[in-house]
């Protein structure tokens, strides 16, 4: 479980980007951060494996205070994949990126070889195994920032804009492969501003603003509160505006709820190991 218990955060020059945040997420939870700019999201993410120490408060991942670890301990359950995949990347090519924590954390040269292989597939990357993720499209680097943390099987997974960069038919997989992971297990937590992404997902929503919570629920019922929505300073989903059309017209809801009915249906492909069709 990660635990935020009356989180204040101040940086050197006095800004204060968290005021007495609280929240819980529990094991296996899919959860989206969303808000505006300077919200305090990715502050708050920061926390989660310690990159940042609270400044009042305390943040406890799996009873372990993160004041009390290093980034590196935090690192064998928390991954985290920055907003910008330039921070995070350094090696010469991909596969050598991939690799690296696999064998900072000491495992065998066969366990490496078969997880790197495995996860740059599951992305879309074997092409560019052996080319510099410098060469390669903010997307794709996107894609192996997210590998090069995946492939160690961290049991929390923090996504920082994980759709920026990525077209269409790459959000479609990404979706797929978060939620898969996510079904697996794992806690998944997102920062994105991308309201359509997650009102398919349909994630537990976390809206923050000027550094403190103003909202929490699913993401239906979080989404189409246009008041709430405007607090956090968001633009409501496509789905949720023409629920309201609508429904001052008179039709019943429900019957555009499209989204609702596609995620079901994504869901059950997943759990028969059926292929998702085009």
């Amino acid at each position: 479980m990660i635990e935020v218990e009356g989180l204040v955060f101040r940086y050197p020059n006095g800004f204060e980007a968290l005021r007495g945040v609280d929240l819980r997420i529990g094991d296996g939870e899919f959860v989206a951060i969303m808000g505006e700019n300077g919200a305090g999201k990715t502050t708050l993410v920061k926390h989660f494996n310690g990159l940042l120490k609270p400044t009042l408060g305390r943040v406890l991942i799996d009873g372990v205070d993160t004041r009390d670890a290093s980034v590196a301990e935090l690192a064998r359950s928390v991954g985290l994949v920055f907003q910008n995949p330039d921070r995070q990347l350094f090696s010469e090519t991909v596969r050598e990126e991939v690799a690296f924590a696999l064998r900072n954390f000491g495992f065998s040269e066969e366990i490496v070889s078969k997880r790197v292989e495995r996860i740059l597939g599951m992305l879309d990357l074997s092409e560019y195994a052996d080319t510099s993720p410098f060469l390669l499209s903010g997307g794709e680097r996107k894609r192996v920032a997210l590998a090069s943390v995946l492939v160690w099987d961290p049991k929390h997974v923090i996504l920082d804009e994980p759709t920026i960069g990525q077209d269409y038919l790459q959000k479609e997989r990404l979706r797929d492969f978060i939620m898969q992971i996510n079904d697996q297990g794992k806690t998944v937590v997102i920062v994105t501003h991308d309201v359509e992404f997650v009102a398919e997902a349909k994630p537990r929503v976390v809206l923050m603003s000027k550094g403190e919570i103003v909202g929490d629920g699913r993401a239906e019922e979080v989404l189409s509160d246009r008041d709430l929505v405007d607090k956090a300073s968001l633009i409501r989903p496509q789905i949720s505006e023409l629920a309201d059309s609508l429904s001052d017209k008179g039709l019943p809801r429900g019957l555009i709820d499209a989204y609702s009915a596609r995620s079901a249906i994504l869901r059950l492909l997943r759990e028969r190991h059926v292929p998702e069709l085009p």
